[in-house]
Parts: C-alpha cells; structure tokens; sequence
C-alpha cells in the first residue's frame, strides 16, 4: 500500500521552461519557486506554486537536457503535457516493500534522487490505469511543502 499523506505535485512535461513562463505566471498567477537541474535524470525542473499558503498546489514543469532523456522520449512519443501525479509518502523504502509484496508493477525497485533531495520512486502506469505515478519523500527541509 501506498499510504500517501498527500498530493505532493503533478509533473508536466514541456520542450522549453522559458516558453511556458508567460502562461504559468501570467495566466495561471502561479509562482516560480525555483529551477533546478537534475542531473541523473536528464531534466530540469521549475516548481510552481497555486493558491493560498495552507492549500497549495505544486506543478512541476520538467524540460529534458539531453535527447535521450525519458522526458524528451515522453514528449516526442505523445507531445507536451500531463507526465505524473506525485504523491508525499513516509519512509518510501517500506512502501516500495510493501508494493513488491503485493505484486504491484514498478519502475523503480529502490529510491532514486528528485528535485530539492527528495527521495523518489516510480509505479509502472500498467498498475495504476495509465497514469504515471511516484512516490515522494521530501528532504527534511521541504517535508512541509
């Protein structure tokens, strides 16, 4: 079983940050929290953030950085869009335990580094209806958002 404590965001997959800007922060008021390149994974990464401190909802944009990136392999295959919903857990090895016990398809056996330190891993769409899903750890310092 999952567990999951929360929404923690939903990825979206784009060709370039700099060209979504205008929409994120003018349309949709979101803020920029921040732009971070992970390395490993190929991707850079700018968090937004909607709606009042308390409830707010994060939407991670994911541009790749290399053509052999998942995420340039994701929008070459279907275009820019919906790529994942992410979910805040606790102690995600014991959940991704608990998911192999039960037969639940993974991508990920073991946790992998995410943005701001978090600890993430990835459950296979085939088990989950089509829908991407990951687990998420956050670092200790970004537990709270």
């Amino acid at each position: 079983m999952i567990q999951a404590k929360a929404l923690n965001h939903v990825g979206i997959a784009v060709r370039s940050l700099e060209a979504q800007r205008a929409f994120y922060e003018g349309v949709l008021g979101a803020r920029l929290e921040g732009v971070q390149d992970v390395a490993d994974q190929k991707v850079r990464v700018a968090f937004y953030v909607i709606g009042p401190t308390g409830a707010e909802v994060r939407l991670e944009l994911l541009e790749p950085t290399s053509a052999d990136s998942p995420i340039a392999q994701f929008i070459e295959k279907r275009g820019e869009g919906l790529h994942h919903l992410a979910y805040t857990v606790e102690k995600i090895e014991d959940r991704l335990a608990a998911l192999a016990q039960g037969g639940v398809r993974m991508i990920d056996a073991t946790p992998r580094g995410g943005a701001h330190g978090a600890k993430i891993a990835f459950v296979h769409p085939k088990a989950s209806n089509g829908v991407l899903t990951e687990l998420c750890e956050p670092a200790a310092a970004h537990a709270g958002k």
